[in-house]
């Protein structure tokens, strides 16, 4: 009966341990995905009035490229959106708006600029089968329509410097 009483401190290391080794991953903070080299999802989106639409054959045109998962009442998106200009500069940024009222992603494109290739409007099912946990959500996608990189979060300077740029380089060298 003496062992019943190590049952609870063997659970415990058990559970520590588990809970350790989450600190121990090369990045911590990175969510991981199950799509990373794997072939991208559809993107069956409606149109933005005004906007070009994605076109259905987007992930087959042989181009590395950027899927961004924004909104207008997403403060974070604001925050990137001057990244997102800047590497619309680099390679096409194909945009989908999620959950939002045309009229008010509408008026966020007039005032900061539209930085996309095309728009595509998501009522909720694209994100959930990209996987997006959190908005704004940005993938490289290669020319052969495999995910190289899913990055959760805004895009800083130095996320696009040190993440984004090294990734889109990475995807474009294949």
């Amino acid at each position: 009966m003496r062992w019943l009483a190590l049952v609870p401190v063997a659970l415990f290391a058990l559970l520590a341990g588990f809970f350790l080794s989450g600190l121990f991953r090369d990045n911590p903070d990175d969510l991981p995905s199950a799509f990373i080299g794997q072939e991208a999802p559809a993107l069956n989106t409606t149109e933005l009035p005004t906007r070009t639409p994605l076109p259905a054959d987007l992930m087959s045109d042989r181009e590395v490229k950027l899927v961004n998962f924004w909104a207008s009442w997403c403060v974070p998106c604001r925050v990137e959106h001057p990244q997102i200009e800047t590497l619309s500069e680099v390679v096409p940024v194909y945009g989908v708006n999620h959950k939002d009222q045309p009229a008010n992603a509408i008026k966020f494109l007039e005032e900061l600029g539209d930085p996309y290739a095309a728009i595509g409007v998501d009522g909720g099912r694209v994100a959930i089968d990209w996987g997006v946990t959190g908005f704004p959500e940005t993938f490289v996608i290669d020319g052969d329509g495999i995910v190289r990189l899913r990055f959760a979060g805004p895009i800083t300077v130095s996320v696009m410097n040190d993440t984004i740029l090294p990734a889109i380089e990475a995807a474009q060298a294949n």
